[in-house]
């Protein structure tokens, strides 16, 4: 295994910013919910003069939106993503804001319903914040990894996850009882499959909360076994979940 444990090191050390993801083109496939959540935003984006995206990472989603409102602002809790963002939106004249999106001890820095569409794709979810700076009849949308989506790759590291009440039966009860008007639901599950091992390491480095203290000293007897499962098997396969919800306040 030693010309492998090299070329895990190696992508170990591979950069990882904003919420790019391109270096894993090539080297794995996705099955892709039945909703399209891009189309969706930009439908209610055509109806908007104020937005707000929620926990927006490097930017790249919601640059995929433009146009946008003239009233744009996007938050993003983690600091090295805020600057990667900033570069990115500035030119669409979007203000980006770094403010942790999910702690419900922390408000937004924005005034009771100051937007009339608030998008969350694969954030935090602060209900009673979204709620708040939404404008009555405003529109609420987000996409979401279910808590459980990848359960069976980090039992593969004996690794818990970390919402495993991130799930759409919880959260359309958190928002309904918030008073939020749920206008549509919906839940998926479905395969990414990885082409080698070395792009799991890849993965699991930048998405540190699948397995937490991920590394391939201390998972080495874990990736050697993955890595025999693909020479078995040709394919290593995993399951992801999502779900989304449209609402209105």
């Amino acid at each position: 295994m030693k010309d492998f444990y090299t070329q895990w090191k190696n992508e170990e050390q591979m950069p990882f910013s904003g919420w790019d993801f391109s270096y894993l083109k090539d080297r794995k496939t996705e099955e892709l919910p039945p909703w399209d959540y891009i189309s969706l935003a930009k439908e209610l984006i055509k109806k908007s003069t104020s937005l707000l995206d929620v926990a927006t990472g490097g930017g790249e989603v919601l640059f995929d939106l433009a146009p946008l409102p003239t009233q744009s602002f996007a938050i993003e809790g983690y600091l090295p993503n805020v600057e990667v963002a900033q570069k990115k939106l500035s030119p669409l004249g979007v203000k980006v804001v770094s403010v942790e999106a999910v702690d419900a001890k922390k408000k937004y820095p924005f005034v009771d319903n100051q937007f009339d569409l608030v998008l969350n794709c694969h954030g935090g979810l602060n209900l009673g914040e979204i709620y708040r700076v939404l404008s009555p009849g405003g529109s609420f949308l987000t996409q979401q990894v279910s808590g459980d989506s990848l359960i069976d790759l980090a039992s593969h590291f004996n690794s818990k996850l970390l919402w495993p009440d991130n799930i759409l039966s919880v959260i359309k009860e958190k928002a309904e009882n918030l008073g939020f008007k749920i206008k549509k639901a919906e839940e998926w599950k479905g395969i990414i499959q990885f082409k080698d091992v070395g792009i799991i390491v890849y993965f699991l480095k930048a998405i540190p909360w699948i397995v937490r203290d991920f590394s391939v000293d201390k998972h080495i007897d874990n990736l050697n076994t993955l890595q025999k499962k693909l020479e078995q098997d040709g394919y290593l396969n995993f399951t992801v979940g999502r779900f989304m919800i449209l609402a209105e306040k």
